[in-house]
Formats: C-alpha cells, sequence, structure tokens
C-alpha cells in the first residue's frame, strides 16, 4: 500500500505562502479556501492554514548543530535534493544551515538544508545516495 503524509501548520500569509511553496519550492497547488491552501509537497500533502505559527526554538543538537524544534523535513534522492538546492540558493534563500552534507563515511551520510517558510515555519531537506540507507545506524 502507498501512502502519504499529511500535515497542516499555520501561516501568516497565504499569497507569502503560494509564492514560496508554489513559486521557489516548486509544488502544485491543490484545494484552497480564503482561509486554507493545499500543496503537493514532494508526494505528501500539506495544508497551510491563517493563523499564528508554532514557536521554534534551535533546541535539536544533531552533530555540530543545534536546528530548529518542531521543523518539518522532507528526505530525497541525491539528485532531487541537488537540484532543490540549487533552486532555493538561486532564489536566493536565507538558510539556517546551508546546504551541506554531515555525517561523512558513517552510516546515515546525508547532505541536508534547513531554511525558513515566510512565517517561519523551519523546513530540513535531506538528500540520500541510497534511499535505502535513510535508517541505517
Amino acid at each position: 500500500m502507498k501512502s502519504a503524509f499529511h500535515l497542516a501548520y499555520h501561516v501568516r500569509d497565504l499569497d507569502d505562502s503560494r509564492r514560496f511553496y508554489g513559486g521557489v519550492l516548486g509544488c502544485a497547488e491543490g484545494r484552497s479556501t480564503d482561509t486554507w491552501v493545499d500543496f503537493d509537497f514532494f508526494g505528501h500533502q500539506i495544508s497551510l492554514h491563517l493563523g499564528e505559527p508554532f514557536p521554534v526554538t534551535n533546541t535539536g543538537r544533531v552533530g555540530d548543530h543545534m536546528v530548529p524544534m518542531p521543523h518539518l523535513g522532507l528526505v530525497l534522492g541525491l539528485s532531487d535534493w541537488t537540484t532543490l538546492a540549487d533552486r532555493l540558493t538561486a532564489a536566493g534563500t536565507d538558510f539556517v544551515i546551508p546546504p551541506s552534507r554531515r555525517f561523512v563515511g558513517e552510516p546515515g551520510e546525508q547532505a541536508t538544508m534547513f531554511f525558513l517558510d515566510p512565517s517561519g515555519n523551519p523546513i530540513e531537506v535531506k538528500g540520500f545516495a541510497d534511499l535505502d540507507k535513510v535508517f541505517a545506524s
């Protein structure tokens, strides 16, 4: 059975969110009303509702970094990750953690980047050369 996650969260402005998720990230817009909009977030459904975003603190220790918690995350194949990293860089994205590699030479070696949407919601995108190694320990 194929499955996809659904995540609904608050954003402050739907037009800014449409420009970012649709224009910058390249996500296809789905259904919407005057208070929310759905996007196909790389095969998953996110619903962005008008409201105050959840509080975020940099309290998640991963390697040498303190990462924003909570955050939305996505795992892509390395080629797709590189394409997205290039797209975000070209759009002038202000990265919390710029595109980089971590755990090099270890199980779970990955590329990663953290950035914020226009409402300050943190997003991490990981890239793996071999998606079968996502859970390697």
